[in-house]
């Protein structure tokens, strides 16, 4: 498999969008286009994609995930993963819950807004119940707005909430995972680690 596109199977298996994406490149390389890079330069972003939980290659055989709404409904399926709350991470498993929902075989063939928000709320939706806090709010500052620091904060509580201070710890365990306080995190891409990281955490406990 060549670097560009194990970094696209990469993206894919961790649900980051192209800004996301973008961002990453930029962190690893100086570069935010992969045509601009040469080959060590890809081969760095698939060894950072590796470190953030890039672990296996797709059968190339496989129905893939296309569509401008596949990211996103794979990066809040994988959430779902992380939280414990489905038992199957793969693709197949979240197309067969697209067409629950909409009717749609593939993600490729959600072309109308209103079907892909069926999906995408629904996710939300049972993202909610297990505990992730989608409310906007009107004084909250800028890093709480980001999905992955919400989903994140759901999954520390899930492990955490028994505990006499279950918010404890948690800003260690990030910059652990980033290198960075979270407060300063503002792309959900740099949250991939951290959230993958409590989903492996969560799915040992069960």
């Amino acid at each position: 498999m060549s670097a560009i596109r194990a970094i696209h199977v990469g993206r894919r298996q961790l649900g980051m969008d192209e800004e996301d994406a973008r961002d990453l490149y930029e962190r690893v390389t100086g570069k935010r286009s992969l045509k601009l890079m040469n080959v060590s330069e890809q081969n760095a972003v698939v060894q950072e994609l590796r470190n953030k939980g890039f672990t296996k290659s797709i059968n190339p055989s496989a129905k893939k995930l296309q569509g401008q709404y596949a990211p996103k409904l794979q990066a809040l399926w994988i959430a779902l993963w992380n939280m414990g709350a489905v038992r199957q991470r793969d693709d197949a498993a979240l197309l067969a819950f697209v067409k629950r929902q909409t009717g749609v075989d593939h993600t490729r063939f959600l072309h109308h807004s209103q079907d892909a928000r069926k999906a995408i709320e629904a996710l939300k939706s049972w993202l909610q119940r297990e505990g992730v806090d989608w409310n906007q709010g009107k004084h909250k500052p800028v890093w709480m707005m980001v999905d992955g620091y919400r989903i994140a904060i759901a999954q520390w509580w899930k492990l955490h909430q028994d505990e006499n201070n279950p918010y404890q710890g948690f800003g260690a365990f990030v910059r652990d995972q980033t290198g960075r306080d979270f407060q300063a995190i503002a792309t959900n891409g740099e949250w991939i680690p951290v959230m993958n990281a409590l989903g492996q955490q969560i799915r040992s406990a069960k």
